[in-house]
C-alpha cells in the first residue's frame, strides 16, 4: 500500500514536472524557448540574427535546417534579447534599424505570437515573416498550385515553374484579406498554421479587404508558410507604419485554431506601438443598398490603419484606433457609397451607409458590377494558374453574341494574346433610339492597358493612361486593382436597329511579349441610356 501511494507520488510530481516546463535558458548562441504546453513545443532563436533555427513540438523537428524561420528573408545580424514576465509570458526582441521584431510564448501553449514594429519599409521593399519548415513533416497544404519543388522549366521570370505540365506559383496560394484570417500546412501527426486574428489582425496593412498575398511555398524539401504584412504586389495604398499583428504561428495536431485568438493580453506586455481595446472606438449602424446575392462589405481607411467587415444590414465595426476614416460600402468588390467618420476612444460612432447603383436604362450588360471577373473565361482558374497552362480555355481573340453565357467572354483582354474581343448584339428601334452611352469597367491594368471602342463604323476616344501599379497581374493570379470605369456617350446613329458589331481593343504606350504585353481585366461591359 504504501508502495502504491509512493508510485503514485511520484508519478504526479513527474506530470507537475513535466507541465511545468515553461522557461527561458540560453547559451551564446541561442534562447531556448519551452512553452509548457501539454503537445510540447520547445524552439530556438539566434541571439545573433533573430532566425528561429528550430523547432520542436512533440518531439519532432519542425523547422528547415537553413534556411531558417525569420522576418523578411532574415535580419542579418540584430540585437537580440530576452525576458521572463511574471512566469506568464515570454519574450524574445530583434532589434535593427528602423524594425523591432518580438516573438512571445504563453505559458501553456503551443503557439508563437509575433507583432513587428516598422518606422518604415525595409530596403527589400516589402515587410513578411516566412517560417521554413520541413515538407516530410509538413507536406499540406491547400492549394496544389503552390507546389513548386520537382519543377522542369519556368514559364515567367524566376517564380512561375511548370511541375508535371502544370503551371505553378507561389503566388496561386493567395486569399482575399477580409478572408484570410487562418492558413496552415500540415503532416499526418502535425499541423502549423498562421494566424491573423481577427478583427485587427491586418490593421498596420495596406491594400483593403480585396488584397490577396503569399500564403505557402512548397519548394521540395522545404515548405514556406507566410504572413505577407506588406508588399508591391498590386498594393493600392500607400506603405503604414507602426505596429504590425500581434499575429501568431500555431502548433496542433489536427484543426485549425480560432480566426479570433485572443491577444487582448499584449496589453500587459509594453509592446511600443500595441493599442489595447481599452484605447480603441466603434462605429455601428445600418448598411443598405447592395443587391441580394451579393456580399456586402463595409471598410474604414486611413493613412494610419484600415479596418473592415461584412455587413448584413445591422454592423458592428472591428475595435478601431480613434481618429478619422474614409467608410466605404462594396457591392461585391465594387464600390457603390462612401463617407467620412470620425471614432473616439471609449466610444461608439453611429454612422448609417446606403449604396446606389446606376439608375439608368440598361439596354444590355455582359457581367455584373461587383469588381470581380467572376463569370468571364478563365476567371475561375486565374487565381490558381497562369494564363498559358494548358487548363485554360482558350483566350481568343474571341468573339461574343449578347446574350449568351458569359463564360464565353474573356476575363482579360490582352494586347499580344486576345485583341480584340468583338460583341454582337441586335437592337429593337425603340433600343437604339435616344442618347446612348457604353460602359467598361475593368478591375486591373497593367502596363497603362485600357479599353478603346468601335461600335460599327463609330471609335471612341482613347483613355487617359489609368494609375500605374508596378506589378503583374493576370499572371500572378491576382485581379484587384483600382477598379477603373470608363464611359463614352455615342453620336446619334452611331447603333442601328438590327444586328451591331462592336469590339473592344487594349492599346496602351508600352509593348510587351504575351500575357506580359499591356493589359486589363474586365468587370462588365454595358450599353446604357
Amino acid at each position: 500500500m504504501y508502495g502504491f501511494k509512493i508510485f503514485v507520488a511520484l508519478v504526479v510530481l513527474h506530470v507537475s514536472a513535466a507541465l511545468a516546463a515553461f522557461g527561458l535558458t540560453s547559451d551564446s548562441s541561442s534562447y531556448t524557448v519551452d512553452a509548457g504546453s501539454a503537445n510540447p513545443l520547445i524552439f530556438k532563436v539566434s541571439r545573433s540574427n533573430c532566425d528561429i533555427t528550430s523547432i520542436l513540438y512533440r518531439g519532432r523537428q519542425l523547422q528547415k535546417q537553413s534556411p531558417y524561420s525569420h522576418i523578411n528573408s532574415g535580419l542579418g545580424t540584430a540585437t537580440v534579447s530576452a525576458r521572463v514576465i511574471e512566469g506568464k509570458y515570454i519574450i524574445i526582441t530583434c532589434r535593427v534599424t528602423d524594425l523591432t521584431h518580438h516573438y512571445v510564448v504563453r505559458n501553456g501553449e503551443s503557439i508563437i505570437y509575433m507583432a513587428t514594429n516598422i518606422a518604415k519599409l525595409p530596403s527589400i521593399g516589402e515587410l513578411r515573416f516566412i517560417a521554413r519548415l520541413s515538407s516530410s513533416e509538413l507536406p499540406n497544404a491547400q492549394y496544389l498550385g503552390a507546389t513548386t519543388g520537382g519543377s522542369s522549366s519556368t514559364v515567367e521570370g524566376s517564380d512561375v515553374f511548370i511541375v508535371n505540365g502544370q503551371t505553378r506559383s507561389k503566388f496561386y496560394s493567395s486569399e482575399r484579406f477580409i478572408d484570410d484570417e487562418v492558413h496552415c500546412i500540415w503532416g499526418s501527426d502535425a499541423r502549423a498554421c498562421m494566424v491573423i486574428p481577427d478583427p485587427i489582425g491586418y490593421e498596420t496593412s495596406a491594400g483593403g479587404p480585396f488584397m490577396r498575398d503569399i500564403n505557402t511555398n512548397h519548394v521540395g524539401d522545404r515548405h514556406d508558410l507566410y504572413w505577407y504584412h506588406n508588399s508591391g504586389h498590386l498594393r493600392t495604398e500607400s506603405v503604414r507604419t507602426g505596429l504590425y499583428g500581434p499575429f501568431a504561428l500555431s502548433f496542433s495536431r489536427s484543426g485549425d485554431p480560432s480566426k479570433s485568438l485572443d491577444t487582448t493580453w499584449f496589453s500587459e506586455l509594453a509592446i511600443s506601438g500595441y493599442v489595447p481595446m481599452s484605447a480603441r472606438g466603434y462605429v455601428s449602424g445600418t448598411a443598405s443598398g447592395v443587391p441580394s446575392g451579393f456580399q456586402s462589405v463595409l471598410h474604414w481607411y486611413n493613412n494610419v490603419a484600415q479596418y473592415w467587415t461584412y455587413a448584413n444590414g445591422k454592423f458592428v465595426s472591428p475595435p478601431m484606433k480613434p481618429g478619422t476614416y474614409t467608410m466605404v460600402l462594396y457591392k461585391g468588390e465594387f464600390k457603390i457609397a462612401q463617407k467620412t467618420v470620425t471614432v473616439q476612444q471609449g466610444s461608439t460612432t453611429t454612422s448609417d451607409i446606403t449604396g446606389s447603383e446606376d439608375q439608368r436604362t440598361t439596354i444590355w450588360r455582359i457581367g455584373e458590377w461587383d469588381g470581380t471577373p467572376n463569370g468571364f473565361r478563365n476567371a475561375d482558374k486565374q487565381l490558381r494558374m497562369h494564363p498559358t497552362d494548358s487548363r485554360m480555355s482558350s483566350w481568343g481573340p474571341l468573339t461574343f453574341t449578347v446574350g449568351n453565357d458569359i463564360s464565353g467572354f474573356p476575363m482579360a483582354q490582352v494586347m499580344a494574346v486576345n485583341n480584340p474581343t468583338t460583341i454582337k448584339f441586335t437592337l429593337s428601334s425603340s433600343q437604339a433610339s435616344g442618347t446612348l452611352k457604353i460602359r467598361v469597367g475593368t478591375t486591373l491594368s497593367f502596363a497603362g492597358g485600357r479599353p478603346v471602342v468601335t461600335i460599327n463604323s463609330w471609335t471612341s476616344s482613347t483613355p487617359v493612361a489609368p494609375v500605374k501599379i508596378d506589378s503583374r497581374g493576370i499572371t500572378r493570379g491576382g485581379y484587384r486593382g483600382y477598379g477603373e470605369v470608363y464611359e463614352w456617350t455615342l453620336p446619334s446613329g452611331t447603333v442601328k436597329t438590327g444586328d451591331n458589331t462592336m469590339t473592344i481593343k487594349v492599346v496602351s504606350g508600352s509593348s510587351g511579349e504575351a500575357f506580359l504585353s499591356p493589359n486589363f481585366i474586365y468587370d462588365a461591359v454595358e450599353l446604357l441610356k
